[in-house]
């Protein structure tokens, strides 16, 4: 063996003390040998162990995704779909409001206008369907909108009401009109017999005994209003009876089974709906 050969192994296999002092007491704190062979051979599986660490977080993690220049295949496939899906609907969406323009200018007025035929034909393949299904509290508050607008008259019908009402009876008010719990009607309390008067001339169109609300008679009047008096202790007027306005057609009573004494069940009517009796007239 040459003495060049000797020399580079003596090298490599010579001991190196490395020592760690603290630099103000220069106390020893850790020493250790080492060669040099030793030192790249550790330097070597270092490297190694950092390379197929590496290796392994990029292709067996989710972290792959944050390396610039990397895109798995289904994400570029999900990328290409969308990007037709978003083509397709602009296509749809400038169709629609191409469409939604020539409704603009027939509504204006034009009777001559028509839609051209491309733009129709073009709206053959765009779905138009668009729900439109309310929410449940649109729904509630759709009925109660229209529960209050059943039993209740606008002002503007109001306006078109050409004949005056009177009251039927002095009395109390004992209980008002209540639609929520359906009762359509005014009490007035009265001492039995006094005399009951139509509100407005008419035409008596029922004049019987019910065993619920006892004697009844109704009259019709013009505008197409209907007053309603129940309870009765005796009825003046047949049906088919012509009666004027404050003309007696009953006394008050106690009768019927849902009587609470002696008082008038007082309902009106009009266009086939209740409606609140001191909206038209003064009872006090």
């Amino acid at each position: 063996m040459s003495k060049k050969k000797i020399k580079y192994k003596d090298k490599m296999t010579k001991r190196y003390r490395f020592l760690i002092i603290d630099d103000t007491t220069y106390e020893e704190k850790l020493a250790f040998r080492v060669t040099r062979i030793r030192l790249i051979l550790a330097s070597i599986f270092v490297s190694i162990a950092l390379i197929s660490g590496t290796i392994s977080l990029v292709f067996f993690t989710s972290f792959k995704k944050l390396i610039p220049g990397y895109s798995p295949s289904s994400l570029e496939q999900r990328t290409i779909e969308l990007v037709y899906r978003l083509d397709s609907l602009e296509i749809e969406l400038n169709t629609v409001n191409k469409y939604s323009e020539h409704i603009k200018r027939m509504l204006k007025g034009d009777d001559n206008y028509e839609i051209p035929k491309d733009t129709i034909d073009s709206l053959a393949g765009v779905n138009l369907n668009i729900e439109l299904d309310p929410s449940q509290n649109d729904i509630k508050f759709r009925e109660e909108v229209e529960q209050e607008d059943r039993y209740n008259i606008n002002s503007e019908e109001q306006e078109l009401i050409n004949i005056v009402l009177f009251s039927p009876l002095t009395g109390v008010v004992t209980q008002k009109y209540e639609a929520k719990i359906k009762h359509f009607a005014i009490d007035i309390a009265a001492k039995e017999g006094t005399p009951i008067k139509a509100i407005a001339d008419g035409t008596v169109i029922f004049s019987e005994w019910s065993a619920d609300t006892g004697y009844v008679i109704i009259l019709k009047h013009s505008s197409d209003f209907i007053s309603i008096y129940k309870h009765n202790g005796n009825l003046n007027k047949s049906q088919g009876d012509l009666v004027e306005s404050g003309e007696v057609i009953a006394s008050v009573g106690s009768t019927g089974e849902y009587t609470t004494g002696s008082h008038l069940h007082f309902e009106l009517w009009t266009k086939g709906y209740p409606v609140n009796p001191m909206n038209f007239i003064d009872f006090e």
